[in-house]
């Protein structure tokens, strides 16, 4: 029987999906999509009230109808209720007797020798805590039963305080669930939205357990309004899987995991902790696959954007923690390493009580943004360090954004001219201090994830991305003595790509707490067992064949007495790896000492498809001319420097420096004394020939077409 469905229909089944990524920054959204032409960036303010308003626009402008997509979205929905502490209104259901754990928390002190120190702000109410009267031992048997009469009064406690949402954290959950499952089962009839310890992380440490799962709770709510009203706008269908069917017509959405893979919207809904790091996620694995591409596997990444700068180190593979501080919390979920400082494109100049200069830790965000954006008051406005770039010439006003935006210098002249009096200052030396004051913050977070880890920056090439990055990198590296810069060809858009090569991850673990001589490789294979299993199922049911499936299991270990665990691959060498990963880490390994098992986890990876990175044929060709040259200051001289534009760039092609190499996304400074070119792989690579000299000056030019 012939098929009754139209030729437009059989051309879609065979059209391959077009897939986006999607990063939603402080100041600007960012989408990168990958279809049958190829891929396409785009870039739009981001809507702080509700960044979905940004992000559907932005689809539509780029594909018109969302038949079809497949959209990977990293975001800062639980990060900025969390920070800025506009989550949920949460109860917390614990054991009676153990109702002020989150209070007392660790007694660390982040300033030793200052009596003062401010205490940070809790999550829950005063009076949203409710002691729950049953007991479980250590091993998991019941010390104390919990009643009919218990869950009874319980709910009626509920139903007085009427939480938005409800945290179950019970002594020893992870050794037994029985009563969380039980209160959660109750919970869950009545209509709360619960978040129950033994789902969200079932280990021990009972402070690190109880905050991880009310911070989930605190910002799950939010989460799942926000995704519900994004799955509407892009008319997503409940049965979403993240690998559909081919020819599927069904928009599908992806969330960025801080663990850098990427999980359906719904679970994300029930687990929005997991994508505190989101977007900064995206740009690590971006970046991995960039330097890989050029032939690069030791590198520290450098994300700079309009409100925040997130830098890591990945010496062959993405580090990864499960000990990250998000807003004054422990989160002990498996993350990728990242830290993150408050300096960006968008970062506040201002003079503190001292009558110093100071910039950030406060970003003009999105709007008004800064100065030179034209948007708020005239004379109120506050200067940044994109503003600071411009007066030093290091970013072309007519082509801000590829020409989409315009940039108004005489406002901001006029604005840090009012700045520079009040510091007796010129306009160029307060522009020079800004930027260096900037690079300062952002430095120290580079020696954070080098120097004081025990690498040598010297040793990795600095990967630049980010709205900002290609600005301040060849200056940060010269700080570090690092002798090579990578600044991709999708640098102002790379976390949404990084978005587009992650695979789906999920994490899960168990407690073990054994002495590693009293269990053998079959011991840890059987304890293993429900674990995998779980895994394997979870990505089954997202839609994966098997084998597009990969478990990887590994053990948290540590020597007796210690407080703290290193992750090791599980292998029949587990034993003999821990040592080797301790010797690495902190210089000294005791192989007749005593050790222990603590948690058992498994990653489970499905893998996706991903844009392909495949290099360009190098065909050497002199330079294109300037589209202009400009006066831009370098150590507070003027000097003539050419402008290229990016798009006009072929691999093989490079100079020495001063130049400004300018994309639709973003601006790239080259200093003099560095040489830069572009690879195979279309990333920019510049390289310091030598400490720049104040001898090397040229006279300055005035800009021309």
């Amino acid at each position: 029987m012939p098929s009754s469905r139209n030729n437009a229909e059989v051309d879609a089944e065979r059209r391959p999906p077009a897939r986006i990524g999607v990063d939603t920054g402080g100041t600007f959204t960012d989408f990168i999509v990958l279809d049958a032409s190829g891929l396409r960036v785009h870039k739009l303010r981001s809507t702080r009230d509700d960044p979905s308003h940004a992000i559907l626009e932005g689809i539509r402008s780029l594909t018109g109808e969302s038949t079809g997509l497949e959209i990977v979205h990293g975001s800062t929905v639980a990060t900025n209720a969390l920070l800025e502490r506009r989550g949920a209104r949460v109860a917390l259901l614990t054991t009676a007797g153990f109702e002020d754990v989150l209070l007392i928390g660790r007694q660390t002190r982040t300033e030793l020798y200052n009596f003062q120190v401010a205490a940070a702000r809790p999550l829950l109410e005063p009076g949203m805590t409710i002691g729950v009267r049953e007991r479980l031992n250590a091993d998991g048997s019941i010390l104390e039963a919990l009643t009919g009469d218990e869950l009874t009064r319980i709910l009626s406690a509920l139903e007085a305080l009427q939480p938005d949402a409800v945290a179950i954290c019970l002594l020893h959950s992870y050794a037994n669930a029985v009563h969380e499952q039980r209160l959660t089962a109750a919970l869950v009839a009545a209509g709360y939205s619960c978040s129950a310890s033994h789902q969200i992380l079932p280990q021990y440490r009972e402070f690190e357990r109880f905050a991880t799962t009310t911070v989930n709770a605190y910002v799950t709510p939010l989460m799942s309004q926000y995704l519900t009203r994004l799955e509407e706008g892009i008319g997503q269908a409940e049965s979403c899987t993240p690998s559909p069917e081919p020819g599927c017509l069904e928009p599908c959405l992806r969330i960025m995991q801080s663990n850098g893979g990427s999980i359906s919207a719904a679970s994300a809904k029930a687990a929005a902790v997991q994508t505190i790091l989101s977007g900064p996620a995206g740009g690590v694995v971006g970046a991995q696959a960039i330097a890989a591409a050029s032939g690069y596997a030791k590198i520290i990444t450098f994300d700079m954007g309009g409100t925040s700068t997130d830098v890591s180190l990945i010496d062959g593979r993405i580090g990864t923690t499960s000990e990250s501080i998000v807003g004054d919390f422990p989160v002990r979920l498996p993350m990728l390493d990242i830290h993150t400082v408050g300096a960006g494109g968008g970062s506040v100049a201002w003079i503190d009580a001292g009558g110093s200069l100071r910039v950030g830790p406060r970003s003009a965000g999105a709007d008004p943004g800064p100065a030179c954006y034209g948007a708020g008051p005239d004379g109120g406005q506050e200067l940044t360090v994109t503003d600071a770039n411009l007066l030093l010439g290091r970013l072309d006003p007519a082509y801000f954004l590829g020409g989409r935006m315009a940039l108004d210098l005489a406002r901001t002249r006029t604005i840090a001219r009012a700045l520079a009096r009040r510091l007796n200052l010129s306009e160029r030396a307060l522009a020079e201090g800004i930027v260096r004051i900037a690079n300062s913050n952002m430095e120290r977070a580079l020696r954070k994830v080098s120097v004081q880890r025990g690498h040598d920056p010297r040793d990795f090439a600095l990967l630049a991305f980010g709205g900002a990055g290609g600005l301040h990198a060849c200056d940060l590296a010269d700080a570090l003595d690092i002798v090579t810069v990578l600044i991709p060809e999708h640098s102002g858009v790379l976390s949404a790509l990084g978005m587009l090569l992650a695979d789906v991850v999920k994490d899960s673990s168990g407690s073990i707490l054994k002495p590693t001589a009293s269990l053998t490789e079959h011991d840890l294979q059987q304890a293993f067992e429900p674990l995998l299993a779980r895994a394997h199922a979870d990505l089954l049911a997202e839609g994966f064949h098997p084998a597009d499936i990969l478990l990887s299991p590994s053990l948290d270990m540590r020597y007796h007495g210690q407080a703290h665990e290193i992750a090791i691959p599980f292998a029949p060498d587990y034993a003999e790896a821990f040592h080797r990963a301790h010797q690495k880490l902190y210089g000294y390994a005791n192989p007749a000492r005593a050790t222990e098992i603590v948690q058992l986890r498994v990653q489970a990876i499905g893998r996706t498809e991903k844009p392909s990175l495949t290099p360009f044929p190098v065909e050497p060709a002199p330079l294109p001319e300037p589209s202009a040259t400009r006066a831009v200051i370098f150590r507070r001289r003027p000097m003539a420097t050419p402008i290229y534009h990016r798009d006009q760039l072929t691999p093989g092609m490079g100079a020495e420096g001063p130049a400004l190499v300018l994309t639709g996304q973003s601006t790239n400074v080259i200093p003099p004394e560095w040489h830069w070119r572009l690879d195979a792989a279309g990333t920019l690579i510049a390289t310091r020939r030598a400490k720049w000299k104040p001898a090397a000056t040229k006279p300055a030019a005035t800009e021309s077409a």
